[in-house]
């Protein structure tokens, strides 16, 4: 088994995204005075959800890679993915505050999610082949 020294690199820049996203939800909450929940606003609401989107889909999918790359999986199969997802978990946030139904919405929210989605299903079928 060889250590995931790719996905590792990538995982601490996701890391740091991922403290980003905390500290912007902090913020929110602090300056909106609100302990719990979103308090009804929702610029907050969506700063909650943009946390709570990357937390539920970027392990997983970070996991995958990891144990693809750990399979002796192809550097470039690797390499790719996570570049993908680094690029859809920062697009994904920028869409959140789009106009809503306009076309940054849709390339931003919509083509981060869907790159998300992508990007694991890939994963999971390359370590199909692998395993």
């Amino acid at each position: 088994m060889i250590f995931p020294t790719t996905t590792a690199f990538y995982g601490a820049i996701l890391g740091l995204i991922y403290a980003g996203l905390s500290g912007w939800v902090i913020g929110g909450r602090v300056s909106g005075n609100v302990l719990f929940g979103d308090g009804g606003q929702d610029g907050l609401q969506r700063r909650i959800r943009s946390h709570g989107n990357f937390q539920e889909y970027v392990p997983m999918t970070l996991l995958l890679i990891a144990l693809y790359e750990a399979g002796g999986g192809s550097q470039g199969w690797i390499q790719g993915l996570l570049i993908v997802l680094v690029i859809a978990r920062i697009l994904h946030p920028i869409g959140m505050f789009a106009p809503e139904n306009s076309p940054r919405q849709f390339a931003c929210r919509g083509g981060g999610i869907l790159a998300t989605i992508a990007v694991m299903a890939i994963a999971a079928l390359l370590l199909l082949r692998v395993g």
